[in-house]
């Protein structure tokens, strides 16, 4: 099956007048940033970390991620109903968006009145105009069974949807059915592909942008959760958190091989050249890297109790985690996995992202708090 690719228009002459006025202070840049990171000859994993702002307010973010482009998303469970959006420039609160919709008025007409969501993890299109956003659960009528961490497919627990927002007017602007508790959401660096883990439903979701329809549901079996994308679009990879191993999915006919990975995977990063995945081994506080080519993990490091989320840095040198029971922030160097820093971060970090613009690393604290780390 073959998707058109998308025509985007160049972000400069769509942004608001706030993220113009970021890319003048910051200069112009690509969503990568490699550039900016190594000017100074020093690579992001030699540089230490340091608190430079902690952001608290009405959140509960379970996650957080950077577009690229001048923002930076918390997404803040049913626990505060909405997506708080910050200029990732200057640090601050631009936007919070509440999770409400009418789903009638986007084509849902069996949902007649406005219902609320709750915001898991979310994903930027590849120019930065739109995020999407995952919702746990829905909320108000037609929507029954709120979905649990423990659950299955034959539990029947609600389906949910993904929401779109446009980070133009900081609206939403499209929803998405998906499976019944949604987590994880990534878009393919094509702009082509949508794609959605459903922990309830043991499915991967895959939607077109151009469309917005379904065009693949994907088994993947107890508990998917991570995913990540190769640069060129190819192979998708998806943690399946209740087993272990990792589902390779090629993207072009959605044939898949497993990679034995070790138990309890959670999040997932691939190197650009596609032939390193690095994962979250939950269970076990460890981060591991597997070698695409042979299947086999060549590299792993202990970083804390209960290792979540974790993210590769625009260079490529490090890789930090957050480790949810032992309240810290660890960076690995990628080269030899060896922990360079670890900080007392806050009570059960849950969430991170690296802002490849400014050296800052951005970490989620589910009691309702954001941590900023200047690297350098």
């Amino acid at each position: 099956m073959h998707f058109p690719l998308l025509r985007t228009r160049t972000r400069s002459l769509v942004f608001p007048l706030t993220t113009i006025l970021i890319l003048a202070l910051v200069g112009a840049h690509t969503s990568t940033s490699t550039a900016n990171e190594v000017s100074d000859g020093v690579t992001v994993a030699e540089k230490k970390m340091r608190l430079v702002k902690t952001i608290t307010g009405n959140i509960a973010p379970k996650s957080v991620r950077a577009s690229g482009f001048g923002l930076v998303s918390a997404h803040n469970m049913m626990y505060r109903h909405s997506v708080t959006i910050y200029d990732s420039a200057k640090m601050e609160l631009v936007a919070t968006i509440p999770d409400q919709v009418n789903l009638k008025e986007f084509g849902f007409a069996k949902y007649p009145t406005p219902v609320k969501g709750a915001p898991v993890e979310g994903a930027y299109s590849p120019d930065g105009r739109y995020l999407y956003v995952s919702n746990y659960a829905m909320y108000g009528k037609g929507f029954t069974k709120e979905g649990t961490d423990t659950c299955s497919p034959a539990d029947g627990y609600d389906k949910s949807f993904v929401y779109r927002i446009d980070t133009d007017s900081f609206k939403i602007d499209a929803v998405y059915p998906v499976g019944s508790v949604p987590k994880v959401v990534e878009v393919s660096p094509d702009g082509r592909l949508l794609l959605v883990s459903n922990w309830c439903s043991y499915d991967l979701t895959v939607i077109s942008r151009e469309s917005g329809e379904r065009v693949k549901r994907i088994s993947i079996g107890a508990y998917p959760r991570g995913i990540t994308i190769s640069s060129d679009s190819r192979y998708a990879y998806v943690a399946q958190m209740g087993g272990s191993v990792v589902h390779q999915i090629d993207l072009t006919d959605f044939t898949r091989k497993r990679l034995a990975i070790g138990p309890n995977p959670r999040a997932l990063q691939l190197s650009s050249d596609g032939k390193t995945l690095y994962a979250t081994l939950n269970a076990s506080g460890q981060v591991v890297a597997l070698d695409i080519e042979s299947g086999k993990v060549i590299k792993r490091v202990t970083t804390g109790k209960a290792a979540r989320s974790l993210v590769l840095t625009d260079d490529e040198s490090a890789l930090i985690v957050v480790n949810y029971f032992s309240d810290t922030l660890a960076k690995v160097r990628v080269s030899d996995f060896k922990v360079l820093q670890k900080i007392k971060v806050c009570d059960e970090p849950i969430g991170i992202t690296f802002d490849g613009v400014h050296d800052r690393t951005w970490v989620a604290c589910y009691g309702g708090a954001i941590k900023i780390y200047q690297h350098g």
